[in-house]
């Protein structure tokens, strides 16, 4: 930002300069999704349900949030957070909103959808764990800066809603999580209509989710390369 325009935005009633909006490429595309709200789904697949300790019976879904600034846009490195020795990947189906309302039907929740990306959580179980053990909020290990590396937003338009597909994840080359967006708990009718039930969803929102089991610990160094069928890739350099 440069001097000048942080000078008009005082000048136009802001005692400070404006943050700068969160936008993230559209595949195809010269223009922008801008970035309002970022909801993240809970345990949406049975199997990292079991594997995070939890029972994988179908019960209601939970939400928490990361920040619009804790987006890493495709080709940045997710440099290793500080506070932590235990950061973890988590691959996520991204949901990107273009219509947003209260208490949105299941069967017009899809009309909703701008487009879908390729998304990562990645999460500072260390931090989180003791969260969880004092009956803490889990921003700490999950709202960090670079947090939720995103690709492009691909338009529903052109590949429409993906109802199953392999959503993979390797790193260094080695098969670490892989599942089927079918194995989703709550599917993504189903996650819009609940969270608008709970919050005023809007255009510019993100929803990831949820993760296949296979979470694990990542070092400096180590490349991620994430993948969700008929969605497309990311691939993330840890720094």
């Amino acid at each position: 930002m440069t001097n000048q325009t942080a000078a008009a935005q005082k000048q136009a009633g802001y005692a400070i300069a404006l943050p700068p909006v969160v936008a993230i490429p559209i595949r195809g595309s010269s223009e922008l999704f801008p970035v309002r709200r970022v909801y993240c789904v809970g345990r949406n697949y049975a199997a990292h349900a079991v594997e995070m300790g939890h029972d994988p019976d179908r019960e209601p879904p939970f939400f928490f949030q990361k920040n619009p600034d804790n987006i890493l846009l495709a080709g940045s490195d997710f440099p290793y957070p500080t506070m932590s020795s235990d950061v973890h990947f988590e691959i996520e189906l991204v949901i990107a909103l273009g219509k947003g309302g209260t208490n949105i039907a299941q069967d017009a929740a899809l009309d909703h959808i701008f487009g879908y990306g390729v998304g990562l959580d990645m999460t500072r179980r260390d931090l989180q764990g003791e969260a969880k053990d004092l009956r803490r909020p889990w921003e700490i290990g999950k709202a960090f800066e670079a947090s939720a590396p995103c690709s492009d937003i691909v338009p529903a338009s052109v590949i429409g809603h993906p109802a199953d597909g392999e959503i993979r994840l390797d790193v260094n080359g080695k098969r670490r999580q892989t599942g089927d967006l079918n194995q989703m708990i709550w599917k993504t009718p189903e996650i819009i209509a609940y969270l608008s039930g709970l919050f005023t969803l809007a255009p510019g929102d993100l929803i990831y989710s949820g993760t296949p089991s296979g979470v694990g610990a990542i070092e400096r160094g180590d490349v991620m390369s994430a993948y969700v069928e008929g969605v497309g890739d990311l691939e993330v350099k840890v720094s």
